[in-house]
């Protein structure tokens, strides 16, 4: 989890940047060098977004609920939209477009599996960017038969996709994602992580072949990972892969992860999210880890995590 909000927070002031518009690797930082407009003038350094914050919202609601509620994601994911819960201050300086109209059909009373259907094509990677902790979740108290807390992994990735984007396309993503980090969180290394996550994912697909078939013509995985950082859900996920592949370690990758411009905050974040389980919290920065805002809220919900508790 801190690989995921440090990462996101890295990316922020360098957000919809193009790559030839940045800083030279060795200057990306928290605060960004003297001369660069950062893209959100008003927002501190260590200040994570959207993403790390419907993460942590995500986490608090499989606490409250010892497992995946959609209703209770979905009005959490409202809270955070309109009274800034789990955001840095409590202020909500970034939403994405289909998240926000998703969120006001909700608001209207549409049902919460419908409303990520509102933009029935919609494949921004909005959903890829919170969807870690259901892993992490997972791997400490899911279900102790491998094969059926994988199914369940799975089940519950697409479930979260649902309120803010629905289309297959963005579930078959998060699952995928949820898998390599699972295979991460198991010990196992990078490229080894990523074709276990895939052969899991083709076997659970046996009994779902159009999710099957949508990996296979979508995602295309058995092509090289390369990504331009870019909000399309299907980049964001290969982008990050190329990342976790090609990464050093923590600090390489989501300098990587910013320096392909775009989308820097949220590939940073998917990315860092990867790279923090691999590399682990020795792996950070400590000067990123101490300039992250909030970093005792976090703490806390974390903490709780083995406990069972909610913060909130």
């Amino acid at each position: 989890m801190y690989g995921l909000l440090v990462g996101d927070a890295l990316g922020v002031p360098y957000e919809f940047y193009g790559a030839e518009e940045l800083p030279p690797y060795e200057e990306i930082e928290m605060t960004p060098p003297a001369g660069f407009a950062k893209t959100y003038p008003n927002v501190d350094a260590g200040t994570w977004s959207d993403d790390g914050a419907q993460a942590l919202c995500l986490m608090d609601s499989l606490l409250k609920n010892d497992g995946f509620s959609l209703v209770d994601y979905s009005d959490a994911l409202l809270a955070w939209y309109e009274e800034g819960i789990w955001a840095v201050d409590g202020v909500v300086f970034d939403v994405g477009v289909q998240t926000a109209s998703a969120l006001c059909a909700y608001k209207s009373g549409l049902a919460p599996a419908d409303c990520g259907m509102v933009n029935p094509e919609g494949k921004g990677n909005g959903a890829l960017m919170r969807v870690l902790p259901l892993a992490l979740w997972h791997f400490l108290r899911g279900n102790t038969d491998q094969e059926k807390r994988d199914r369940e992994l799975v089940r519950d990735a697409h479930s979260q996709c649902r309120i803010t984007h629905g289309h297959m396309c963005n579930q078959v993503c998060s699952a995928l994602y949820c898998l390599v980090a699972m295979a991460l969180l198991e010990g196992h290394g990078s490229r080894d992580a990523i074709q276990r996550g895939i052969r899991t994912l083709r076997f659970i697909y046996r009994d779902q072949p159009e999710y099957g078939q949508e990996m296979e013509w979508s995602i295309r995985p058995d092509l090289p990972w390369e990504g331009n950082g870019t909000g399309y859900v299907i980049d964001c996920l290969r982008s990050a892969f190329m990342i976790l592949e090609q990464a050093s370690g923590y600090e390489d990758g989501v300098k990587r992860a910013v320096l392909l411009g775009n989308d820097t905050d949220t590939t940073a974040c998917v990315a860092g999210g990867l790279l923090g389980i691999r590399y682990g919290i020795q792996g950070i920065p400590k000067r990123w880890l101490r300039t992250l805002k909030e970093r005792e809220k976090a703490e806390r919900l974390l903490t709780d995590l083995q406990a069972g508790r909610s913060v909130l």
